[in-house]
């Protein structure tokens, strides 16, 4: 009702507009806006949800796990409304990734069944890689724009399609929207998630979680559109999808794969005209979307009260069901005419609307038209199967016995068919109030809808509609014939997008599992040289990538003491070298955190020099008194290859600091963190070693984590330390002994 409430004001152009701050040092506001767009989808969700609720409370009366599928459904239904009112993009990519985790969590409600596992797992893979992709989309589009909402963003599109980084940005953001939005090849996760209870398929699959992806493309329209990568991809791809769906919906025998189907078909439909870009073309996407979610959701809760009550939803198992359900006939029959867009329903508005958009785009506009007309055949034919197939004819005995079902099942399809017969008989009504705005905040101008239910003259979309229809009517008729033949070819095919899924995954356990045979060999030498030449690359790749070379200081001749300090840090390090034994190499590795301490003290910081001694001696005892537990007279040979190897990573990782190291000290010193130090640290935390007072006070949790685990592996060593050696049992080899090692 509150949506329903902004409806004349979004209608005289008005854009509302309200957020708090969330995250303020990252520019991120919980904003929201509402426009023509953002409201149509709004009422969708609302509206199509609270009926899914009262469906979902029939549909599942009784089931134990009740409420957690309700508390499911009502959490996507608020990650859907976040998305399409977020008007920050971080906020709505916040709101995204949610819908992708509760539509998880939905189709896999049955859990207890390997189908809905794995169709859960694909849904959320392949929405979620589109997610990750999406999310990098948005982050360059902040970039470039500098800014943080859509509603900034949208006056800048002649910026960002002249920028070097406009492809990139539409690609990773139709990543993001034909994963969503299921266009093919990454269509095949929204038929698998019919494995979900109805009231999942009828909600999530649709009216509002699909359409996601094809609500971004129009948002974004006035950033993204009119251009001729735009006007290639879209079209191409959806008008792909929209031909596979349809064909694929018609060799279906499920009565709710048919209706999956068909939406893949009409999210192509959608996608295609939407990289039209023209006013015509916007206008019947527009309607489309309306006409749809209406019919679609009312179907899919059809076929789950047949499902319910006649105990399948094979075609060919149910007929005659009329008589026994009639409520349930009467809804079905009012979203099967919008779906095949027969007058008076919505759904022949938004078909005449569409075939007219695909005439109008420049170019293209026949191929448009003629992909359209081969799709909506297909699709008004798979209605007349869902529709006439299991009401009318002789009655066939079901395997229960078939009956109307209680008020909270038949109410929600049988409300969406008359208001999608209100909508079609008050077009003009309809237009002005919903579909005009809509269409203006896409093309980002005042639109006029100019809808008519009843058409002025004969003109092409006209004679396009009755195409449709007898076209339909002879695929009806053969339906049987066609059925079969398409699943001969498709099994001729063998092969395809869900498949390859499985391979795909298949393949990336296979990698997994030899990259961990490979790296992960249980070596602790190993995984010191891994470290340290991802180290080594990580400070060596970006400058050779980025160019440019650091401004070394110039050098000069240190003092004598300077030049002993560093002399003691090689010979320390030519001790370790040369150790013959680990306690000896031990030892002498505390000579260099000594010559550190020493550095420390000679400039200026007596405090942190004695920290280092203290370090230094404790981790010269502890290693030792460790070591003690082993047998340190042997020595470990090491080959001269080893010598070589370890000798040039550890040249490199050296370089790599150094070039660090340079380029740090070559940027201007920032004292603004000093300054606060020097001058707060006796204000607020009433001590005068600033020292001190950073360690305690201001990095005092640091402090604590720092002391805990110092704890921790003190804690340890002692145990280790007191720990007793546990018999051998007889012949055990004893440790550092000849048979040990090997």
């Amino acid at each position: 009702l509150q949506f329903l409430g902004f409806l004349p004001q979004i209608a005289d152009g008005a854009r509302l507009t309200a957020g708090v701050e969330w995250v303020p040092s990252f520019g991120v506001r919980f904003s929201v806006a509402v426009d023509g767009l953002s409201l149509l989808f709004a009422l969708l969700v609302s509206g199509i949800g609270t009926l899914i609720v009262i469906y979902a409370g029939g549909y599942l009366k009784g089931h134990p796990d009740l409420g957690r599928f309700l508390s499911y459904l009502l959490a996507f239904l608020g990650a859907m409304l976040g998305l399409v009112l977020a008007d920050d993009v971080i906020a709505l990519f916040v709101f995204w990734e949610l819908t992708s985790i509760t539509s998880f969590l939905l189709i896999g409600f049955d859990h207890s069944r390997e189908a809905a596992r794995r169709a859960a797992f694909q849904a959320l893979v392949i929405t979620g890689g589109g997610g990750l992709a999406l999310l990098a989309g948005l982050l360059l589009l902040r970039l470039v724009t500098g800014a943080t909402s859509i509603s900034e963003m949208l006056p800048l599109g002649d910026m960002v399609r002249g920028n070097a980084a406009y492809l990139p940005i539409l690609l990773l953001v139709l990543g993001g929207a034909f994963t969503k939005s299921a266009q093919v090849p990454f269509h095949v996760w929204l038929p698998n998630a019919m494995e979900a209870p109805t009231p999942v398929s009828a909600f999530l699959h649709s009216a509002t979680m699909v359409k996601a992806g094809v609500y971004l493309l129009m948002r974004l329209h006035p950033v993204l559109g009119e251009t001729v990568a735009w006007m290639t991809l879209l079209p191409l791809f959806g008008g792909v999808t929209l031909v596979a769906g349809a064909v694929l919906a018609v060799r279906q025998s499920d009565l709710k794969l048919m209706l999956a189907y068909t939406t893949v078909a009409s999210l192509g439909l959608l996608v295609m005209l939407t990289g039209g870009s023209g006013e015509g073309a916007i206008l019947g996407v527009s309607a489309y979307l309306l006409a749809h979610a209406l019919f679609k959701a009312g179907l899919f809760m059809v076929v789950g009260i047949v499902d319910h009550e006649a105990g399948t939803r094979q075609v060919e198992a149910v007929g005659g069901l009329g008589r026994a359900m009639p409520l349930t006939f009467l809804a079905a029959l009012g979203s099967g005419l919008a779906m095949a867009g027969v007058a008076p329903a919505f759904g022949f508005v938004a078909k005449e609307m569409l075939y007219e958009g695909a005439l109008g785009v420049a170019g293209i506009g026949t191929l448009l038209a003629l992909v359209a007309l081969a799709g909506n055949s297909l699709m008004a034919t798979a209605a007349a199967a869902v529709t006439l197939k299991p009401f009318v004819g002789a009655p066939v005995k079901t395997p229960k016995h078939a009956h109307e079902g209680p008020p909270a099942l038949w109410l929600g399809p049988l409300v969406l068919a008359i208001v999608g017969l209100a909508a079609g008989v008050l077009t003009g009504l309809t237009g002005s109030a919903i579909i005009g705005p809509v269409a203006s905040a896409v093309l980002g101008r005042v639109v006029d809808p100019h809808l008519h239910l009843i058409p002025a003259h004969v003109s092409a979309p006209l004679i396009l509609s009755l195409l449709t229809y007898a076209i339909a009517a002879v695929l009806f008729l053969l339906l049987t014939p066609i059925r079969r033949g398409l699943a001969s070819g498709l099994a001729a095919l063998g092969w395809g997008p869900d498949k390859g899924f499985d391979q795909l995954v298949c393949g990336l356990v296979a990698l997994s599992r030899a990259l961990i045979g490979r790296f992960q060999t249980g070596r602790l030498e190993g995984y010191i040289t891994l470290s340290f030449v991802i180290l080594a690359l990580t400070l060596l790749v970006p400058p050779v990538v980025a160019g440019g070379q650091p401004a070394f200081l110039p050098l000069a001749l240190p003092s004598f003491y300077i030049l002993g300090i560093m002399l003691l840090a090689v010979l320390g390090l030519a001790a370790v070298l040369a150790a013959r034994t680990r306690l000896v190499a031990i030892v002498a590795l505390g000579i260099q955190g000594f010559a550190v301490a020493l550095f420390y003290l000679l400039f200026g910081a007596p405090d942190l020099a004695f920290t280092q001694f203290m370090v230094e001696t404790l981790s010269v005892i502890i290693l030792a008194l460790v070591m003690t537990r082993l047998d340190l007279a042997p020595v470990d040979p090491r080959r001269r290859s080893d010598w070589v190897k370890d000798g040039a990573l550890s040249l490199l990782v050296g370089t790599g600091f150094a070039l660090v190291l340079a380029h740090v000290v070559a940027v201007p010193f920032d004292s603004r963190l000093s300054d606060f130090y020097a001058e707060f640290s006796r204000q607020i935390a009433h001590g005068r070693n600033v020292v001190n007072v950073i360690i305690v006070d201001f990095r005092g949790l640091d402090t604590l984590g720092e002391i805990s685990v110092v704890l921790v592996t003190g804690a340890a060593i002692l145990a280790l330390i007191r720990s007793r050696a546990r018999p051998r049992a007889a012949g055990e080899a004893t440790v550092g002994t000849p048979e040990a090692r090997t």
